[in-house]
């Protein structure tokens, strides 16, 4: 499986197990290019299967947020475990990114 996924306007990152600072940095960069290459309003990150996520996550999610504002666009989080979700609340990331309401991925 391709880390990113175009649908029309829509970019899907599908994002590791382990989201941390040895990825970041990666998935930064290709997003990036994507974002400049093509016409892109809403980035989806998918963290199905994301089992573990640190604070380089979280920055690097907030900094495609600011992008994507600069852009007019949004940035959808989607398919979070118990786990991601309990980081990304304890974070305070809701403030600026609502977490898809959804069932939990187990």
């Amino acid at each position: 499986m391709n880390m990113l996924e175009s649908n029309g306007t829509r970019l899907i990152v599908h994002l590791p197990v382990e989201l941390d600072h040895h990825y970041t940095e990666e998935i930064r960069k290709e997003v990036d290019t994507r974002i400049q290459a093509e016409p892109i309003q809403e980035l989806e990150f998918d963290f199905s299967r994301t089992v573990f996520m640190d604070s380089a996550g979280i920055g690097m999610i907030l900094g495609r947020y600011k992008i994507m504002r600069a852009l007019d666009g949004q940035v959808v989080l989607k398919h979070m475990s118990r786990q991601v979700r309990r980081v990304l609340t304890l974070s305070g990331i809701q403030k600026v990114i609502p977490l898809d309401k959804e069932e939990e991925a187990v």
